[in-house]
């Protein structure tokens, strides 16, 4: 299969150096897994134009600094590539920004939340565990960075994971092809911790510390949500 990854969003300027670009932490992630997948970036951001959806066999849309509700010139193509794939039926995941601007293009209600940053380990329950995504316990924890939420899920999708701080922070849409997840089972503990850490003076030092040491305390359960995501994309592609 060949995962087409809608690049929308860069490594902060000074972890660049020092990390991999968000595409190639996707190659990384599902190569760990063990699926083989053939791929292809589109750098969304940067103004690439988008493919006719009903041309490929997968998509991926990556976190990104950017809000739903910001003024960029890619975001409503975006919005209708996302809705023109939903109506074909193309599998599509979405992650950190790309749940958010998929739920915003569904008719979902994304903003900036009152509850402020969440960073470092958080703790996510299965409210839903459909046949695909089968995970074998009641709870994950996944690396996430994120202000903004999905306040009001779309019509069509209902919560596969929820915290109090992020209730809907996983989300499986009623065509059956689309998966979306606020958390980032992408990240490495040390560009987890590296990225909190850049956040100092636009989060409290409190919440950051808190961040970093929950990334020490909390096992990761990133293997456990990559391989649903896997099986997720092969059962969509059927």
């Amino acid at each position: 299969m060949k995962l087409t990854i809608l690049e929308t969003g860069e490594v902060p300027a000074p972890l660049a150096g020092q990390f991999p670009s968000y595409p190639e932490m996707f190659r990384a992630m599902f190569e760990r897994d063990g699926t083989e997948f053939d791929f292809e970036v589109i750098d969304v951001a940067g103004g690439a134009p988008l493919p006719d959806p009903q041309n490929l066999e997968a998509v991926l849309i990556t976190g990104s600094p950017a809000g739903v509700y910001e003024d960029h010139p890619w975001l409503d193509p975006l919005r209708q590539f996302i809705r023109d794939a939903y109506g074909q039926a193309t599998p599509m995941v979405g992650i950190c920004f790309g749940h958010q601007i998929i739920a915003d293009a569904l008719g979902g209600e994304v903003r900036k939340s009152e509850k402020g940053w969440g960073m470092g380990r958080h703790i996510y329950e299965v409210v839903d565990n459909p046949s695909f995504f089968d995970l074998p316990q009641a709870s994950v924890s996944l690396a996430c960075s994120h202000q903004d939420q999905v306040i009001t899920p779309p019509a069509e999708a209902r919560v596969l994971l929820a915290s109090d701080f992020t209730p809907n922070a996983g989300l499986y849409y009623a065509n059956g092809k689309t998966l979306t997840l606020q958390a980032h089972p992408e990240f490495e503990d040390d560009y987890a911790a590296a990225l909190a850490t850049a956040r100092r003076g636009r989060a409290p030092d409190a919440v950051v510390d808190r961040a970093i040491a929950s990334l020490q305390e909390e096992p990761s359960d990133s293997p456990l949500v990559v391989r649903a995501i896997s099986r997720f994309l092969e059962h969509a592609a059927i």
